[in-house]
């Protein structure tokens, strides 16, 4: 059977999927290994450098940089508050005394003879990293951080803003077909994660953001629309550390898409239940996807089970959503795959496949234009 790999976008109704967490900078590590953490609980902590200021002390006073020492009337090490003297002249007889005050909170940290100059450094900057996932930490990277297993649902989507965080999922779509407008959400939807259907409105979106949502997982979105609600236009970039106020996933793409059925009767079926959920995303190499995972303590059904970390090839019934035009958007199922290259409109020789639609309608296109579905 012919054989090829593409891109996969996972929507997964029993899976068993690992999460490293690490820190940006070596730290503490707060849990052990085969401990049960929640998503919200700190597993890692560090402090990074705060920042650094300087001071021209010989230039503020009028004195030689050699002189800077003496005049100073805090030392290396020593803790300083802002607006503190931390250098005084010696004056005339005494007085017409000159000072300099600092300007921040931290430390000396060093006094240069040289230069005239002192530097200063802010308090350092704590970070702590969330297990994100309710899970089982497997594995403790020393130091940097740890690995957390869980098992539950998980479905990726095409684009996203916004990062972590954590929610009941709630369901504001009857059908996938639905747009989310912002007569639809009101404020029993506060810290929920909400699920819509084809699309979301401006309006909806920042009713959204006023009522407290956490995150809306819809079908697509407006390209306008999408840049009035952040402010600015989104680049070529990685996505996720949007100060929006929501984690926004989008599942199908841009304008009005109805969300896959499969994917909406997936989300439905797990409506009550805690999810984390994460907009980041990432179209160049190292393709990051936004996501949405929901933990279960049990898998009802092994045989149902799939290990994300493995990637499947190209296969016939395989499930695929189309990528490219003239059928962007469209689900079908690989029904052939011819081995032979064939020409495509551009004169270009490639590699094919035949895809039935939801239609019924099978059409052949290149492999490069489908994304797997995978189940």
């Amino acid at each position: 059977m012919a054989h090829a790999y593409t891109p996969g976008l996972k929507v997964l109704a029993h899976t068993t999927l690992t999460k490293e967490r690490r820190l940006p900078l070596p730290g503490k590590i707060l849990v052990n290994k085969g401990a049960k953490v929640r998503g919200e609980e700190v597993v890692a902590r560090t402090e990074l450098p705060g920042n650094v200021q300087t001071l021209n002390i010989h230039g503020l006073l009028g004195i030689l940089p050699d002189e800077v020492e003496e005049a100073m009337l805090k030392k290396i090490n020593d803790p300083i508050k802002k607006d503190e003297i931390v250098a005084q002249s010696k004056g005339f007889f005494g007085l017409f005394k000159s000072s300099v005050r600092s300007p921040i909170d931290g430390v000396i940290e060093s006094i240069s003879k040289i230069t005239g100059q002192i530097i200063m450094r802010e308090p350092p900057i704590p970070v702590e990293v969330m297990a994100y996932i309710d899970g089982e930490v497997v594995d403790i990277i020393q130091n940097e951080g740890v690995k957390i297993k869980t098992h539950g649902s998980f479905i990726q989507g095409i684009f996203g803003i916004g990062g972590e965080t954590i929610g009941e999922l709630a369901m504001v779509a009857n059908n996938p077909n639905e747009v989310l407008t912002e007569k639809d959400i009101d404020k029993a939807f506060k810290e929920k994660i909400i699920i819509g259907g084809s699309i979301v409105t401006y309006n909806a979106l920042e009713q959204a953001r006023k009522v407290g949502v956490k995150g809306i997982v819809i079908g697509g979105i407006e390209d306008q629309d999408l840049k009035q609600f952040m402010g600015y236009d989104i680049g070529v970039a990685i996505t996720g550390s949007e100060q929006v106020g929501l984690t926004l996933v989008i599942t199908e793409g841009f304008g009005k898409m109805s969300m896959a059925n499969r994917t909406f009767q997936l989300l439905k079926s797990l409506a009550g239940k805690r999810s984390s959920i994460n907009g980041a995303t990432q179209i160049r190499a190292g393709v990051m996807r936004p996501e949405v995972i929901v933990p279960m303590e049990e898998v009802r059904d092994s045989k149902k089970t799939a290990d994300i970390s493995t990637g499947a090839g190209l296969g016939v019934g395989m499930a695929v959503r189309i990528i490219r035009e003239p059928h962007f958007g469209a689900i079908g199922k690989v029904v052939a795959l011819p081995v032979e290259l064939q020409k495509i409109e551009t004169e270009a020789l490639v590699r094919v496949l035949q895809v039935e639609l939801e239609d019924n309608q099978v059409v052949a296109l290149p492999r490069a234009n489908v994304e797997i579905i995978e189940e």
